[in-house]
């Protein structure tokens, strides 16, 4: 390109990227057609003469969020760094031991959260770490009502849990909170069928029908890593595992292929039904590690989940993993639809 060529290039390029004009504007101004526009403008690309930079903060992957939202047909998907991804990040560390950190999920997926509720809606909180970690860094929300999914790990740490997480969620956004003062597991149907009658806890539940947005953990079946898991006899784990179970979801279980597993266990739980979680219109799962990643693909493949909050270590497993494809289109309404 000659120096007038640069110059009518520059100018034309300035005219679009900087100042917005359309290629018909330009092409006015200019005296040229509109495809004499789109060829300078191409040109200008190739020559070097602009450079289009796409900038989101350090810690998000956008290449990889993008490629997961559409691997998997998420609404959402966003993917975070993992910590050691920067080498050396913690002295000692192997990638499978820094690669999870419920503690920055938690921080990305309240950012998250903030975007996707809307005033008047009413939001639901299951049990996890992350869950928990999310709704410690929640610094706005609309005004909303919030719920809790599922009962407690531990009723002795309730305060320190799920049930503060509500309450904190709630305080939040400035609107009521409805807390399950009840463990997650109990020891026979019986028992929980007659907790889930109790005033407090059958309030909550009413709410569950009315529940837009939800957040979620997912836990791989190991030690430490599924509540349910820990919170079993060792003949009810070896059960649970000669039927497959690779994933732990609100005290659901599914198989590597994400069909739904043992679904004796949830006769005994204070949780959301998994029908019930199907029609919210927008399901968050918070999870992250290499550990995961597994029982993270098999909850994707359930069609239960329609967003994502997880870290670039679970990332590329999910997106280089070979097992079945997810679900059909999950048959939800688009919030931001007709």
């Amino acid at each position: 390109m000659g120096p007038a060529e640069l110059m009518q290039a520059a100018a034309m390029a300035r005219r679009f990227y900087l100042e917005g004009k359309s290629k018909i504007q330009i092409a006015d101004e200019f005296g040229v057609s509109r495809f004499k526009v789109a060829r300078v403008l191409e040109t200008a690309l190739e020559r070097d003469l602009v450079r289009i930079e796409i900038r989101v903060p350090a810690e998000l992957d956008a290449e990889r969020s993008d490629a997961l939202r559409a691997r998997y047909g998420l609404r959402h998907a966003v993917v975070v760094e993992s910590p050691v991804d920067a080498a050396d990040a913690v002295p000692g560390a192997t990638a499978d031991d820094a690669a999870a950190d419920p503690e920055n999920l938690g921080e990305v997926a309240a950012d998250l959260l903030g975007e996707l509720v809307t005033e008047g809606d009413v939001l639901g909180l299951a049990w996890g770490r992350s869950t928990i970690h999310m709704a410690a860094a929640l610094r706005q929300l609309p005004p909303c009502t919030v719920v809790q999914l599922t009962g407690v790990y531990d009723a002795g740490t309730a305060d320190r849990g799920s049930v503060e997480a509500v309450r904190r969620a709630a305080e939040v956004a400035g609107g009521e909170a409805h807390p399950i003062y009840a463990p997650m597991l109990l020891p026979d149907p019986a028992t929980a069928t007659a907790l889930r009658s109790q005033t407090g806890i059958a309030r909550a539940f009413e709410y569950f029908d009315k529940v837009t947005v939800a957040a979620v953990s997912i836990g791989s079946w190991e030690p430490g890593i599924s509540t349910v898991h820990d919170m079993l006899s060792d003949s009810e784990r070896a059960h649970y595992s000669s039927l497959g179970v690779a994933a732990e979801m609100s005290a659901h279980l599914f198989d590597a292929e994400g069909r739904r597993i043992g679904r004796d266990l949830g006769e005994r739980c204070i949780t959301v039904e998994a029908d019930r979680l199907r029609r919210i219109p927008e399901v968050v799962a918070i999870a992250g590690g290499q550990r995961k990643s597994e029982a993270i693909a098999a909850v994707l493949r359930s069609g239960l989940v329609t967003s994502l909050v997880t870290d670039t270590a679970a990332a590329d497993h999910l997106l280089h993993e070979t097992g079945p494809g997810p679900r059909p289109a999950l048959d939800r309404a688009d919030p931001d639809g007709p």
